[in-house]
């Protein structure tokens, strides 16, 4: 054994490092998991905006309501109306949805206690990542001279949206960050839900992908 250990000492490296992962795996697992969650404290913001890009749709629309609600932010913005390949062909087929893209959205708002002429709807279609997303409606807040953003999402999302957002608006916008509370991930235990799992790989995926666009100048 002695032998083998010294022909091939990658083997008791890697042996070594299994052992401290059996050991410590949830440790590190929980790491990995609380990196992705940023939820900021602020007093005010002119708006919030919910993202729309990601999972949990709905948790997200509850906590921009009670952000509304305890006098935080003064509007909600939402997006949406995304414009696939395929759905751009169904529509010249003649397909018209039944109600717009943002009455499901306005409807669960207004349940919750927000008014619709306190909603700013934005149709982003051609969004399609929160990149896109964030550039688009950005762009659009800044023309209607808002000052201020609290970019609501999902908490394994809310780390790599609010680093986005300041990356691009950082000059013209407070951006705050913040996570909905309804959101059912969690960072101690997301290893141990599927969608969770799924959650957590496209969260880092994202991170991998933003930095490698960057490195390589990719539109």
């Amino acid at each position: 054994m002695v032998t083998l250990l010294k022909t091939h000492p990658w083997k008791s490296i890697f042996l070594s490092m299994l052992v401290i992962l059996m050991i410590f795996h949830q440790w590190f697992l929980s790491l990995l998991g609380n990196f992705l969650v940023y939820d900021q404290e602020f007093e005010q913001a002119d708006v919030t905006v919910v993202l729309n890009t990601g999972s949990e749709l709905y948790p997200r629309l509850i906590e921009a309501a009670n952000l509304y609600n305890q006098g935080k932010i003064k509007q909600i913005v939402i997006n949406g109306n995304r414009k696939t390949v395929t759905l751009r062909k169904l529509e010249a087929m003649g397909y018209q949805p039944a109600q717009p893209w943002y009455e499901e959205h306005l409807r669960i708002l207004e349940v919750l206690g927000v008014p619709r002429q306190q909603v700013i709807t934005i149709s982003g279609e051609t969004a399609y990542d929160t990149v896109s997303e964030a550039r688009l409606v950005g762009d659009i807040l800044l023309n209607r001279g808002i000052k201020s953003v609290a970019v609501t999402t999902s908490k394994s999302h809310s780390k790599r949206a609010a680093y986005i957002w300041s990356t691009l608006y950082a000059r013209e916008l407070t951006i705050y960050s913040n996570a909905a509370q309804s959101d059912p991930y969690d960072p101690d235990g997301w290893w141990q839900h599927g969608r969770q799992i799924r959650w957590v790989l496209a969260e880092y995926g994202g991170w991998f992908f933003w930095h490698w666009k960057n490195l390589f100048a990719i539109k």
